[in-house]
């Protein structure tokens, strides 16, 4: 039998608290950075591990080819806390509630703690299975400029009202029983993965990138 490192690229012991940042990362920018490292402070964990994943299933033209993203990320996130991986290929999986369920099963008693933009909270409701990840692991939300209201007055925030921390009880979340969720705003870059796309294709061009 493979070991756990084998499965998943990575070693994980009970009781860690580890972060999920997943995602196209396509291209990855310093946005993930900075989500990244505030997730370590603010919610104290272990270690977070960047998920690329092999496509998103809500974005209908495919990324670049896997192996340049996961390169590129290495490239950027340097840090000894930090892990890149490519498991949502590895594991055969497209989506984020079965992807919890297999990294759940390979490391039983790893304290997993989901990572996603507030953007991503405000369409939460639209990915498949969006409950179950609210209801396996605890969620932390940390704010991008503009998507602050929209992500609080969203379908997930409010479905799971009940459920969400206080930003000040922050480094409890990975502690804390599902559903629990806790929105952090931070003064994050505008910066996004769709931007460099586009400044990307204008440069190719031969056109000015816009700053």
């Amino acid at each position: 039998m493979l070991s756990t490192a084998h499965q998943t690229g990575f070693h994980l012991t009970p009781g860690q608290r580890i972060g999920l940042l997943g995602g196209s990362f396509d291209p990855p920018h310093a946005g993930h950075v900075r989500i990244t490292l505030e997730a370590l402070k603010r919610f104290r964990l272990d270690r977070v591990i960047w998920l690329v994943s092999p496509g998103n299933p809500l974005k209908p033209q495919g990324p670049a080819p896997l192996e340049a993203r996961i390169a590129a990320a290495h490239t950027l996130m340097q840090h000894p806390r930090v892990r890149i991986s490519g498991f949502e290929a590895l594991a055969g999986t497209r989506h984020t509630a079965r992807t919890l369920a297999q990294l759940q099963k390979i490391h039983p008693g790893v304290r997993f703690v989901w990572l996603m933009g507030a953007d991503n909270l405000a369409q939460l409701h639209r990915w498949e299975d969006w409950q179950d990840i609210m209801r396996r692991v605890p969620v932390g939300v940390l704010a991008r400029p503009g998507s602050r209201l929209a992500a609080q007055g969203s379908v997930a925030a409010s479905v799971f009202r009940h459920a969400r921390l206080p930003s000040s009880a922050a480094p409890l979340l990975p502690f804390s029983a599902p559903p629990s969720w806790c929105f952090v705003n931070l003064p994050m870059s505008d910066l996004s993965s769709t931007v460099l796309r586009a400044q990307g294709r204008r440069s190719a061009a031969g056109e000015p990138a816009e700053m």
